[in-house]
């Protein structure tokens, strides 16, 4: 089974997202726990996270199919260590967050080394993050998302997020999110059957599909290897449509989240659907 949805809004109380969800026929969806461009935020409230499970429950909206984005402010990354603390911070926040409301992933991404010290070094920061926030959190499973390589962040190589994965102490509490428009502008290719089953297969023999825990399903507004990041609607982009066709008859990518962050959220409920119509083709 494939779960579809979007990264929708949860403004006004995180239950919001679930009625956003089911409204444009999704039953997956990504949502921000708080304001994702400010650092503290109050707690979540009793009331909003009970309304938030009981809607889970009447609209049937398993854990399996959600998968919750941190703030784009934190880098576990950072050379600086205060700043890498106040990240660390933040991100604890996030995965309680998580855990308080009964959902499975937190998914994020990697960090930057803010061309101050060397890719390695900064995807060791990340790695010791990781280890510390496993620690001293419950059950979050922590998902790291695959980037485009823009400016100096990590992540935009297979091998960087298996050089993480291999130090993490629980694997079980680690995995990975493709975004398609990502990997497509840090030079994976997935525009045809070929070249998706060769990108499908590095990732397989460098991360392993055992770690696949999440897709955003985005085309591209960039060229394939620019290493810039700019999404755009299904089959409107770089990319075009096959792909996505592909990913849906892919047996390999059910029962995890597939979460479109196209740009015009007025027709995601017909890229849904197009989504879907894929899927027994």
């Amino acid at each position: 089974m494939k779960y579809v949805g979007a990264h929708v809004s949860s403004s006004g109380g995180v239950e919001n997202s679930v009625l956003n969800a089911k409204e444009i026929e999704a039953n997956g969806f990504a949502l921000f726990t708080k304001n994702q461009r400010q650092w503290v935020a109050k707690p979540l409230k009793e009331e909003n996270i009970k309304k938030f499970k009981e809607f889970l429950d009447k609209y049937n909206f398993s854990a399996d199919a959600i998968l919750p984005h941190d703030s784009y402010l934190i880098n576990l990354g950072h050379p600086e260590k205060e700043k890498r603390e106040k990240s660390y911070n933040a991100f604890l926040d996030e995965i309680k967050r998580v855990e308080q409301l009964g959902l499975k992933y937190l998914n994020f991404h990697p960090g930057s080394h803010l061309k101050k010290i060397s890719e390695e070094e900064c995807l060791d920061y990340i790695s010791e993050s990781l280890n510390r926030a496993i620690k001293e959190s419950d059950s979050a499973i922590l998902v790291m998302e695959t980037t485009a390589g823009q400016g100096s962040n990590v992540g935009y190589k297979f091998e960087h997020l298996a050089y993480i994965i291999d130090k993490i102490e629980d694997k079980e509490r680690i995995g990975v999110c493709i975004d398609t428009a990502h990997i497509f502008a840090a030079g994976y290719d997935i525009r045809t059957k070929e070249s998706y089953d060769k990108t499908m297969k590095q990732f397989d023999d460098i991360i392993g599909f055992k770690y696949l825990k999440g897709m955003h399903i985005n085309d591209s507004k960039a060229k394939f290897a620019s290493r810039v990041d700019r999404h755009h609607s299904l089959g409107k982009g770089e990319i075009g449509i096959d792909a996505f066709k592909f990913i849906m008859q892919d047996k390999r990518i059910d029962n995890i989240p597939l979460i479109l962050e196209t740009i015009d959220p007025s027709i995601w409920k017909e890229e849904i659907n197009l989504l879907r119509s894929f899927e027994n083709v």
